[in-house]
């Protein structure tokens, strides 16, 4: 794509995200909602409508401007780091883990149960078998990704209301662990279904089992190492903000692009690492060992606006909702699984804060804010499109008709959960608060 076209489609997508976020306003809404409708516009949607018709931001776009989303997937990976301070985790280590466990296994079993019983197109199998080893292989892998959050969409609706408070804290460490408990159900999930279904050579049994603790503990790792690297050069340059943002940058540039490549010469083995699991562990090492952390982070936070309204502007763009002409049987199976997937993350987000006796609030109300779903599931789905190649197709279309569902609503149940919970601007009146003591002493 030449520059003058591409410099172009940039200032349009920041255009509409832009105008997106006024209408948003208007009704009340979260910007990402703007975002994310308006989004829709400038994609394939309009197809729907205008058969033929490919969007302004087509297919092709994507896969260039898709360096775009994964830096803003990781900076909003990075500041998700912050969250995990030793102090603050030692204070909510045995709450969050609880909660989050019961929230995933709360959607993993409904939806496993769900789609194990729900008829399947004939091109899966005939006539009604639910035990059948498609049936089975089919239920696990889209069981397996329904227990990702995406963080982005909450956090950015967080950001805009400036919430603070129970449910508000409870939220940023929760998406980080589900998203790390989902992607090791989902290589388990996704081993049993290859022993089920093999397609080529399979890959030896070992590796089956160690290949999500691989990826997770690998991502860890690496994302540890340039952690460490980077708390070492803030300390040093800590003088100038500008020396800290640029390594700050070095730091996640190298995370994104070294596992990139790393995962595209792992890939004969099946595995892939995580770029969203390291920029939160570089995030976390910064929090617990830099000098001055929050100078870091905000480092970040000062340039990431732009970055975030492309991409939750071309997440938009990226949904086709063309997909609705689906064998109506599809459509069923998407709208149990969004269901599914809903009910048991708010049942299980329910049962485990009751278990631990977290504040009323978080009871009532946090499983609304950890609906949305989008960038792991997406990231999960390619792995699928190479190592089960007969299911792709139908789970390809149920997970994108449930992110389109979720990506949509998900900002909105964000701010119903933060408003019942009265956290809505919370962070202003905690200031106006430490304001007020400070002048009565």
């Amino acid at each position: 794509m030449e520059i003058g076209l591409l410099l172009t489609k940039v200032a349009v997508i920041l255009f509409v995200g832009f105008i997106g976020s006024l209408i948003a306003r208007k009704f009340k809404l979260p910007n990402v909602s703007g975002y994310l409708v308006l989004g829709l516009l400038i994609g394939p949607s309009l197809g729907l409508i205008f058969p033929g018709y490919e969007g302004f931001i087509t297919s092709s776009d994507q896969d260039v401007f898709g360096f775009i989303s994964e830096l803003a997937l990781a900076f909003i990976a990075f500041s998700i780091g912050s969250e995990f301070a030793i102090k603050r985790v030692k204070k909510m280590g045995k709450e969050i883990s609880v909660i989050t466990l019961l929230e995933v296994l709360g959607a993993v079993s409904l939806v496993f149960i769900a789609m194990l019983f729900i008829p399947k197109p004939d091109s899966m199998s005939s006539g009604y078998n639910p035990f059948s080893n498609s049936s089975i292989a089919f239920a696990l892998i889209l069981a397996s990704m329904s227990a990702a959050t995406a963080p982005a969409a909450t956090l950015m609706v967080m950001r805009q209301y400036r919430a603070n408070g129970p449910v508000s804290k409870a939220i940023v460490p929760i998406t980080a662990l589900d998203d790390i408990f989902g992607i090791i159900i989902f290589g388990f999930f996704l081993s049993i279904a290859q022993l089920l279904l093999p397609q080529g050579d399979p890959l030896p049994v070992w590796l089956m089992i160690s290949k999500p603790f691989i990826e997770v503990f690998g991502s860890l790792i690496i994302g540890l190492i340039i952690g460490i690297a980077l708390s070492y050069g803030a300390k040093k340059f800590d003088k100038i903000s500008d020396d800290i943002q640029v390594l700050s940058l070095i730091a996640i540039f190298a995370t994104v692009g070294g596992l990139t490549l790393m995962n595209h010469y792992m890939s004969d083995f099946g595995i892939s690492f995580s770029p969203l699991l390291a920029n939160i562990m570089v995030g976390s090492v910064i929090a617990n060992i830099a000098l001055k952390p929050n100078r870091t982070f905000q480092s970040i936070n000062d340039l990431a606006t732009p970055f975030y309204i492309i991409f939750f502007t071309l997440a938009g763009a990226s949904l086709d909702l063309g997909i609705l002409r689906q064998d109506y049987l599809i459509l069923i199976i998407a709208a149990t699984y969004i269901i599914a997937r809903g009910s048991g993350k708010i049942l299980g987000t329910m049962a485990g804060a009751q278990m631990v006796n977290s504040h009323p609030n978080v009871k009532k109300y946090l499983g609304f804010a950890l609906l949305p779903q989008g960038g792991v599931s997406i990231g999960l789905l390619t792995i699928v499109a190479v190592q089960m190649t007969q299911l792709y197709p139908i789970i390809a279309a149920v997970i994108m008709l449930s992110v389109l569902v979720y990506e949509t609503m998900g900002p909105v149940f964000a701010k119903y959960s933060l408003t019942k919970s009265d956290e809505l601007y919370g962070l202003d009146k905690l200031n106006e608060s430490m304001f007020e003591e400070d002048t009565e002493n």
